[in-house]
């Protein structure tokens, strides 16, 4: 995107919501993170950073072998993350970053008490996302990890004021969807 038209469009999502102009994509590998948060960072006029490319290198090979990830391989991930959606926040630009944030203490470390950061959560059935991993190619998350996603995943509670997005329709449906949650919350700032 050429720097005058980001810059127009820059604002775009600190218009559209009361207060957060970062937006955290989270769920379980194969929820559509990364394309539901393409699609929103379009819609919305803003940038789209892709968490996954932030993992160590460590991270990646240990995912590629079939090894979950404990707590402790996730915090300087984790950080990363923070450091990015700091970086916007200082910049005074809106964004969306994705990231798995599976936990409440994932999720502490990159939004906590940020102002301005709102979480959506991309919510589908075991099913649904086991069928999307194992159509899926040249990834590095293996299908055999997705029991270890919905074995840690707690999701988010209602003071975390998350949007909860179904992923059973077509992206740009969800992302649509998730835009109209968004006009809405602005609408009622309570929401």
């Amino acid at each position: 995107m050429a720097a005058s038209k980001r810059t127009a469009k820059a604002h775009a999502l600190s218009d559209l919501v009361s207060g957060p102009a970062i937006l955290v994509v989270m769920g379980v590998s194969g929820a559509g993170k990364t394309t539901v948060g393409a699609l929103l960072a379009v819609a919305l006029g803003c940038e789209f950073v892709e968490g996954d490319l932030l993992h160590p290198p460590e991270n990646i090979q240990k995912m590629h072998m079939g090894k979950a990830l404990t707590d402790g391989d996730r915090v300087v991930w984790l950080h990363r993350i923070a450091g990015i959606i700091d970086g916007w926040r200082a910049k005074g630009e809106a964004c969306v970053v994705s990231c798995s944030a599976l936990k409440r203490s994932y999720r502490d470390i990159i939004i906590g008490a940020r102002p301005n950061v709102a979480l959506v959560y991309l919510k589908g059935s075991y099913g649904l996302i086991l069928g999307r991993m194992a159509a899926r190619q040249e990834h590095f998350m293996p299908v055999a990890l997705l029991d270890s996603q919905f074995a840690i995943l707690e999701e988010p509670a209602p003071d975390e004021r998350s949007i909860v997005a179904g992923v059973a329709s077509a992206p740009a449906a969800v992302a649509a969807g998730i835009v109209r949650e968004l006009e809405k919350r602005k609408a009622s700032p309570a929401g």
